[in-house]
């Protein structure tokens, strides 16, 4: 059951966290572009935007099969999970409370008038930061989920 749970795990972080990251790497860029233009369009961003909120709402198998592959092979203790469990969780609240809402802003923005595009254009450059915490949050658990630092069970 365990090597079920462990493909259910690695799928999802595949198929769910990779398309968030993608999504929200490259929606700041395009804002800014949008925020900046005479004739705004936020059709690109629009899609993104939803791949970002419904991709995170997926992801949450991500965890939850974790969990499952963790207790199955008896390493809740070990330092490498319990500081990918934390850097999981801070990248889940960087996406929920920064790079969403963030989105939402500049996507409200688009159909307003120049003055107020570019008081969000701001929002959209700390967004570019954002997003890019958020992967490099997933970066470092999947290193640590490859190399186990520590790691002292077979």
């Amino acid at each position: 059951m365990n090597k079920f749970f462990l493909t259910v795990h690695i799928l999802a972080a595949i198929l769910c966290v990779g398309p968030v990251t993608v999504a929200a790497s490259m929606f700041p860029p395009i804002a800014r572009r949008m925020l900046q233009s005479d004739a705004p369009d936020a059709g690109g961003l629009d899609v993104l935007h939803r791949i970002t909120r419904v991709y995170a709402w997926a992801s949450l198998a991500v965890p939850v099969f974790g969990f499952a592959v963790a207790g199955g092979m008896h390493v809740m203790d070990e330092a490498w999970l319990i500081v990918s469990i934390v850097l999981t969780l801070a990248a889940a609240l960087v996406l929920a409370f920064l790079v969403v809402p963030a989105q939402s802003a500049v996507l409200a923005a688009a159909g307003q008038s120049a003055e107020v595009r570019s008081g969000v254009l701001s929002k959209a450059k700390l967004l570019s930061m954002t997003s890019g915490i958020f992967g490099l949050l997933w970066l470092v658990v999947l290193v640590l989920m490859v190399v186990k630092p520590g790691h002292t069970r077979g």
